[in-house]
């Protein structure tokens, strides 16, 4: 038997449109993007049994913190939202005795304010996903490998309302922290967050890379008008990591 938890947090969010805030205080969506990622690795324990990850004290892989370079900002005029850390465990029951297994994932959150319809909006997202490697009998693996880009962009589309159906596009690769990183191109049609605006969306799906004892993915969606696929491979190279 397998029960999942998520460890709630509470974090200071904005509004959609550039420069305003919760009115009441209250979290908006943007905290979806990091409960999205919360999820990340915990799947990987699928087929584990309590013997494989400990025997008595409850297994905890913690990520290290991946954020993009201040210079890399300054150039493509993106801002840093909030670093967000999101702890998932899992009990896992086997030949009678249940263990706990705790995954925590760090999201570092950037946005950038486009003009849409004469108003601003913060409606570019970037977003530096880390998650830990798990160990298994001494075997460390990468818990999200079997993911589909199409999947890993569920986690970037959580910051956008009435989402409708991913068309996959382009692929290109590109450097994130000295690893080449396969990046999907996907357009949809969605909402900014908290304003009504419908427009068409394109999203950069990359490749979780190696970085230590973590593995780093790299997420971005902005409206398609805005072209801004330049900076957001810029900001996928700008990528820094930190280990736990």
């Amino acid at each position: 038997m397998e029960r999942t938890t998520t460890a709630p947090e509470t974090t200071e969010s904005r509004d959609g449109r550039d420069g305003e805030g919760d009115a009441d205080g209250s979290v908006t969506r943007r905290r979806a993007l990091a409960a999205a990622a919360g999820s990340l690795g915990i799947a990987g324990l699928a087929g584990c049994t309590a013997l494989d990850v400990a025997t008595g004290e409850p297994a905890e892989f913690t990520a290290g913190t991946a954020t993009v370079g201040d210079a890399t900002l300054a150039e493509s005029g993106y801002e840093l939202n909030e670093v967000t850390e999101e702890t998932v465990s899992r009990e896992v029951e086997a030949a009678g005795t249940t263990r706990e297994v705790r995954v925590t994932n760090s999201v570092a959150e950037y946005d950038k304010a486009v003009e849409l319809l004469g108003e601003r909006y913060q409606a570019a997202v970037f977003a530096a996903v880390a998650t830990p490697k798990i160990e298994v009998l001494g075997r460390a693996f990468n818990p999200i490998a079997d993911l589909e880009a199409r999947e890993l962009a569920e986690i970037v589309l959580s910051r956008y309302e009435n989402v409708g159906e991913l068309e996959r596009g382009s692929e290109y690769t590109t450097t994130v922290l000295d690893a080449d990183a396969a990046v999907v191109v996907f357009t949809v049609d969605g909402e900014i967050e908290g304003t009504g605006v419908n427009t068409e969306l394109e999203l950069h799906v990359g490749s979780p890379v190696e970085a230590g004892e973590d593995f780093v993915l790299p997420l971005a969606a902005y409206p398609a008008a805005f072209s801004d696929g330049e900076n957001v491979r810029r900001m996928m190279n700008g990528i820094e990591h930190d280990p736990a």
